[in-house]
């Protein structure tokens, strides 16, 4: 058994500038932990594969393709592979969000 606690997994350098934490990595899936402090916001990219994410605390705004929308904690989110997506916290409290990609992506993620 492999437990990691999310709030001390050692973080990961982003073209996005914000703490992204790798909690889980195999051939078949990937995971990882977003937070967003107030004012921050991943950047605009497109990821190769399908990925869904899980709004784990807070509230934030979630850009996937056209669709604009705030959600919060317990919210889980579709994004379908090769459409642009971006988040926005432009609220006053931290944004924790859970990502998963499926299948691992073999190509990086494109920031637009």
């Amino acid at each position: 058994m492999n437990i990691i606690d999310a709030q001390t997994a050692p973080t990961i350098q982003n073209p996005h500038g914000v703490k992204v934490s790798k909690l889980y990595d195999t051939e078949h899936a990937q995971t990882m932990h977003i937070t967003l402090e107030p004012g921050e916001a991943l950047k605009k990219h497109i990821t190769p594969v399908d990925v869904f994410f899980y709004v784990l605390e807070g509230t934030g705004v979630v850009e996937v393709g056209d669709e604009k929308q705030e959600v919060k904690a317990d919210m889980l989110i579709d994004s379908p592979a090769r459409i642009p997506h971006c988040w926005y916290n432009e609220g006053e409290e931290t944004l924790r969000v859970l990502v998963v990609k499926v299948p691992r992506p073999a190509q990086q993620t494109r920031v637009l």
